[in-house]
């Protein structure tokens, strides 16, 4: 099976980082990201982490924290067509994974 990039399942951006798949989507107070391991949920309560997103000259940073099952929730930042998002998530092991996104 390639590797690569997942569909999106919520209407979002998806790239692929340490062999997991991050979907990055707006919400109503901020974004979410969603995690997949091939193809399955991922326990979000494993991360913690930083949402970073540049609209253009603005930069907003908020902290990502786990909203239950496979969700990441930041609060506070918009995600405007264009804008660049960069995820810098921290495992429980430790491990440090840097997601980048473009928001279409």
């Amino acid at each position: 099976m390639a590797h690569g990039a997942a569909a999106p399942v919520h209407g979002g951006v998806v790239q692929t980082a340490a062999d997991l798949s991050f979907e990055l989507v707006a919400s109503s107070d901020g974004a979410n990201i969603y995690i997949q391991d091939h193809g399955k949920d991922a326990d979000a309560s494993r991360f913690e982490g930083k949402l970073t997103v540049l609209n253009g000259a603005d930069k907003l940073e908020a902290t990502l924290k786990p909203a239950g099952a496979n969700k990441l929730e930041a609060k506070g930042v918009t995600l405007s067509k264009g804008a660049k998002a960069v995820a810098v998530l921290t495992t429980n092991g430790k491990k440090s994974i840097t997601v980048r996104f473009t928001v279409k």
